[in-house]
């Protein structure tokens, strides 16, 4: 029996070929986390509401007057203006997209940097935010709003 060993050449894959897999991987990782495991009607997070027009976010009585409500996984504030007059913006800042968080002393708040929005127009009262935020639409049917 011989003790000499034989040298077999190795080929070493190419660096793009290394990191086309690893990102491929990484990738695959990524969309098995972000897909769905549950049934076609799993409910979002949140209050139960979805995000598709005609979606009950709550009841005109959740709206205080003069201020209201942010419901997030909807992505929009409700306000009450005045009596009975309910308006819906988008719940993202317009300066850097935070979400807003609050809602008090007649201003929609963002926390990120200061801005803040009225409750009746959702223009820009103070902060850098460059614009007003977005109208959302919005239908009230007896004590219910709902996403139009």
């Amino acid at each position: 029996m011989s003790t000499e060993s034989q040298s077999v050449p190795v080929q070493v894959p190419a660096r793009r070929t290394v990191i086309a897999c690893v990102g491929a991987a990484g990738l695959a990782a990524a969309l098995t986390a972000c897909g769905g495991g549950g049934s076609d009607d799993a409910k979002p997070a949140g209050d139960g509401a979805g995000k598709e027009a005609g979606g009950v976010l709550g009841k005109t009585s959740d709206i205080p007057q003069g201020g209201g409500k942010i419901f997030a996984a909807q992505g929009v504030v409700v306000t009450q203006p005045t009596a009975g007059q309910f308006k819906a913006f988008s719940a993202k800042c317009t300066h850097q997209g935070c979400a807003v968080s609050s809602v008090s002393g007649g201003t929609i708040n963002c926390p990120c940097h200061g801005s803040k929005f009225d409750v009746a127009d959702g223009s820009v009262k103070g902060g850098p935010a460059p614009s007003p935020l977005p109208a959302a639409a919005i239908s009230v049917q007896g004590d219910s709003i709902k996403l139009a």
